[in-house]
């Protein structure tokens, strides 16, 4: 279902105008794999989505790269915010921990709903988490592609997980 996959992209690549993300007006318009390549540190991959509207052979060309990547550092399940989890997050959620590779939840669309519902549907994801999952980062990261919240922290994250980008210590100064 439409989670905003490319509109996220989008936003974490807004300060490298080099990078072409193209946002379709269709929803669950991704149908095959699109890499983005940042420099020579790391490449995100888009996958397609695995809703309703899924590519029939998502799982083929899905699984078989999640399970033979050596060098995947993290896979980034995406649930929108304003709906919660959904029965084709839990089946992404269970695949993602039978690969054991660390992933994170990031939850979408924070301004589509009200702090209510929202609410209730973190609630709902943290009990998952905690109850159901060995693999995931406990803490979902909430963004608004639209609003830009979170996109800065969840670029740091990014950043931390590639190992692509160090600080520099100031303390020997």
């Amino acid at each position: 279902i439409n989670v905003g996959k490319s509109s996220l992209i989008k936003a974490l690549f807004s300060l490298t105008p080099e990078v072409e993300v193209r946002v379709s007006k269709t929803p669950g318009h991704t149908k095959k794999m699109n890499f983005f390549r940042v420099g020579k540190a790391f490449t995100i991959v888009d996958m397609p989505g695995y809703g309703h509207r899924a590519p029939k052979d998502f799982v083929d060309m899905v699984e078989p790269y999640l399970y033979t990547r050596k060098n995947l550092v993290r896979t980034f399940l995406l649930v929108d915010g304003s709906v919660g989890l959904q029965k084709a997050d839990l089946i992404a959620l269970e695949m993602c921990e039978e690969i054991r590779c660390p992933y994170v939840i990031v939850v979408t669309k924070i301004d589509k709903c009200g702090s209510g519902v929202l609410l209730t549907n973190l609630l709902n994801l943290q009990d998952v988490v905690k109850t159901q999952t060995t693999s995931c980062f406990p803490q979902p990261f909430l963004i608004s592609s639209l609003h830009f919240w979170g996109v800065y922290l969840l670029r740091c994250f990014i950043a931390h997980v590639t190992g692509s980008i160090r600080l520099k210590d100031t303390s020997q100064s």
